[in-house]
């Protein structure tokens, strides 16, 4: 009888992770076919082990129980460490050197959302390899061999090794808002063994977060957190997304501590250990921070957007340290070069201690802009790279100062502005920055003008109507 493949829905293959709603475009079968697949490519390895792990998501239970399965069934024998943030599945993979490493999580998404995040070989699993992937499940040619699952348990090494790297003395009082996301439980027995006081915030695992939307760089969702740091007079802050690799900061005045400000306030530490080392940033970090690289002795680097493409840059440029505006820190100095939202906030209220400043001190000592947040605006999923192209086009026929490096940035004498398409959300992702109102103003404009050109009605977006 012939073998009969699997097919994806291809809206679920994004270019970094694979992602989809639940019961509509991501289904238990997916999984199975998955895990066969991947540890079809990982039997071709040198190792045999397989680690996975989920998000506190509703369906990360069925989907992992089917993943397990299929890799198992290629000739793996697979470590099931449970639920935990997506940072302790890497720590896991790369302590045990494991083949293969598969995380189920939705991240930031929606409830209903959920996906997987894989490392092969030691290496991030995304773009070309993700289509490779689709092309050996659709031809259903899968490694048969006898595997195995056990369960394991991974937190308590995890733990630990977050704390290697925090030794001040000071104790800073911090609030933390877990969003109800798999961070909890790691979150849980790290405030424990810090010194000082900590305010733990939705520290339960609920998968239909039902206190906020766990998105740190959305500013409403970091109200509840914000309010607890004014109302308890805090040192600061921390947020965390649904799988704990992303991070959000509050200072003591209340203001947010955006990815681009906390890489700048990190590099200013990891430079001083790594004179003229190269730092990466994505396409939406401020210019202040590229120009603070550089004024603290390292080489910035513009990089895409996407937490696997910013690893594999890393290594390329053997880069101590790298981030993007979405709260991805990336620490190589001391730590092993994943984003690690639960390591960055050590070492940040590491450093924060041993400065013996307070946090607003050191976000006021950058230079002062304007900007928006990162705006995003809802499109067809068929539509959102399709729009960026017919932008660039139209600027490829003017003057402008294009870096299409990921989208569109376009640098004019007012400033700065960025279009480019999200690669885990059917929405496009716009950023601006100037010196004054004036200006910013003059840059949302220039971006509603080229979006209602391609059919999108930007001006009336929050975040870009004048």
């Amino acid at each position: 009888m012939a073998v009969r493949g699997h097919r994806f829905d291809p809206t679920i293959l994004r270019e970094y992770d694979i992602r989809g709603v639940v019961g509509r475009t991501l289904t238990p079968s997916d999984a199975l076919a998955l895990g066969r697949t991947l540890g079809t490519i990982a039997a071709a390895g040198s190792g045999r082990v397989a680690v996975v792990g989920f998000d506190g998501r509703m369906s990360s239970t069925v989907l992992e129980e089917e993943l397990c399965r299929g890799i198992a069934s290629c000739g793996l024998f697979v470590l099931r460490i449970g639920l935990v943030p997506t940072p302790c599945l890497y720590f896991t993979a790369k302590m045990l050197n494991a083949e293969l490493g598969v995380m189920i999580t939705g991240s930031h998404n929606p409830p209903e959302y959920n996906g997987f995040k894989m490392v092969v070989g030691g290496k991030p699993f995304f773009g070309d390899d993700i289509k490779r992937l689709r092309d050996l499940a659709g031809r259903g040619v899968w490694a048969r061999a006898e595997g195995g699952v056990v369960e394991v348990d991974a937190m308590s090494a995890y733990v630990a090794r977050l704390l290697v790297d925090y030794h001040s003395k000071r104790a800073l009082r911090v609030g933390w808002d877990a969003g109800n996301g798999a961070a909890g439980p790691a979150l849980l027995r790290l405030a424990r063994r810090l010194r000082g006081e900590h305010l733990l915030l939705n520290e339960t695992v609920d998968g239909s977060f039902p206190n906020h939307h766990p998105d740190p760089t959305v500013a409403e969702n970091l109200e509840q957190l914000r309010q607890l740091v004014i109302d308890e007079k805090l040192d600061l802050g921390i947020a965390f997304d649904g799988d704990g690799d992303r991070i959000g900061v509050i200072d003591d005045e209340g203001e947010i501590i955006w990815g681009d400000q906390l890489l700048a306030i990190l590099a200013g530490e990891v430079l001083k250990r790594h004179p003229g080392a190269p730092v990466l940033a994505d396409v939406k970090a401020s210019q202040v921070l590229f120009d603070e690289i550089e004024r603290l002795g390292g080489k910035p680097i513009m990089c895409p957007t996407g937490h696997s493409i910013i690893k594999s840059m890393m290594a390329v440029h053997n880069a101590p340290l790298a981030g993007e505006m979405s709260g991805h820190i990336f620490l190589g100095d001391r730590y092993y070069g994943y984003d690690d939202a639960l390591y960055a906030a050590v070492r940040l209220i590491n450093h924060l201690a041993e400065s013996q400043h307070k946090l607003s001190d050191l976000r006021k000592a950058l230079p002062q802009v304007v900007n928006t947040p990162e705006v995003r605006i809802d499109v067809p999923e068929e539509r959102k790279f399709d729009i960026v192209q017919e932008v660039k086009t139209r600027l490829a026929a003017t003057d402008a100062n294009v870096n299409d490096i990921d989208g569109v940035r376009v640098k004019v004498a007012e400033g700065w502005w960025l279009l480019r398409a999200s690669n885990t959300q059917n929405a496009l992702v716009v950023r601006c920055e100037s010196h004054d109102q004036a200006g910013l103003k003059a840059l949302k404009k220039m971006v509603s003008d080229q979006l209602s050109k391609s059919g999108v009605d930007g001006g009336s977006v929050k975040g870009l109507a004048a």
